[in-house]
């Protein structure tokens, strides 16, 4: 059962990147709940904004990006205006995230026990004659055999489930209220990604962990989140409950995202691909909505928007 209080709450959430080639408008006005102990899954395309969002909630955006609107409340603190000193220490402990690509994520030159007991002699969760046994305790969490052994290892002596997992136990290190897993089983093989998944969905029922599932995949996100928030180019194109969304898209864009997922049921010649690309976010004159156009090309090369997907909904 969730609380009436959302342990995050996102309001007209505006993020720009400036670039040498202008301004690209990676997210607009983007609003966003998540209560303890739910599971929110935040799905769309490659370069919709999904992982810009969770940088700009937790204060690591790229030095060119800046917030120029909204709100981001945790726990009852504005993370967009608080202090670095207090954003700190509220990452890691208060709010963690699983990076994407656990290879590149891992210092290649440390061990992974030492890694995981950097963060909690970091926030202070454990002493220092405390450090290596919470460390092997967590490895076991997260069910890594022989985890004694695999406190000495580095991130090249294992594999990238392994790694995945390592990831994990340092993002649970200090159990966080909330847990941002952005695309958490990308390049693993489906039995992989079924027992990360099933991991972090029980590690978060046990402590009613608030998550947020950040993935390009409906399928995974139905099977294992509460609710869906839907982007597209950076905006949110709509919000409802898991069954609610799949039964009854009420969005183009998320009624294309259904047809393009595999089921049982349904073959691959069944399956419609999504046309066209995104828009380009430099663009001055988008539209309200996104999706409501396609880039065309006349003549002389000059690119011109139509209407198209509420169109062909009817």
């Amino acid at each position: 059962m969730t609380s009436p209080v959302p342990l995050l709450k996102v309001s007209n959430l505006s993020v720009e990147f400036r670039t040498r080639s202008g301004t690209v408008r990676a997210l607009e006005n983007i609003n966003l709940e998540v209560h303890k102990g739910e599971t929110v899954g935040i799905v769309g395309e490659s370069g919709s904004g999904k992982s810009v969002l969770s940088y700009a909630i937790l204060g690591i955006l790229d030095a060119a990006g800046k917030v120029t609107g909204g709100t981001a409340i945790f726990d009852g603190m504005d993370m967009l205006n608080a202090k670095e000193s207090d954003l700190e220490e509220i990452r890691g402990r208060e709010a963690s995230m699983i990076f994407q690509s656990p290879r590149t994520s891992l210092n290649p030159i440390r061990k992974v026990g030492h890694q995981i007991g950097d963060i909690l002699l970091r926030h202070g969760s454990v002493t220092r004659a405390q450090v290596r046994q919470k460390s092997i305790e967590m490895l076991a969490k997260v069910r890594i055999p022989d985890p004694e052994r695999r406190y000495e290892a580095y991130p090249f002596e294992l594999s990238g489930g392994m790694c995945q997992r390592i990831l994990i136990a340092m993002a649970l290190a200090c159990e966080p209220a909330l847990l941002i897993a952005d695309e958490p089983t990308t390049g693993l093989d489906v039995t992989t990604q079924a027992a990360i998944m099933d991991l972090v969905a029980e590690l978060g029922q046990r402590r009613h962990m608030a998550t947020i599932l950040i993935t390009h995949d409906l399928g995974l996100a139905g099977d294992y989140c509460d609710h869906i928030v839907v982007m597209h180019a950076g905006h949110v194109v709509e919000a409802a409950p898991t069954e609610t969304l799949l039964r009854s898209p009420r969005h183009p864009y998320t009624a294309s995202l259904v047809a393009a997922t595999p089921r049982a049921n349904v073959s691959l010649r069944q399956l419609s691909a999504i046309p066209g690309n995104l828009p380009d976010l430099r663009r001055s004159d988008l539209p309200p909505c996104r999706f409501d156009v396609v880039a065309l090309t006349d003549q002389r090369g000059a690119p011109q928007w139509i209407k198209s997907a509420f169109d062909d909904m009817g």
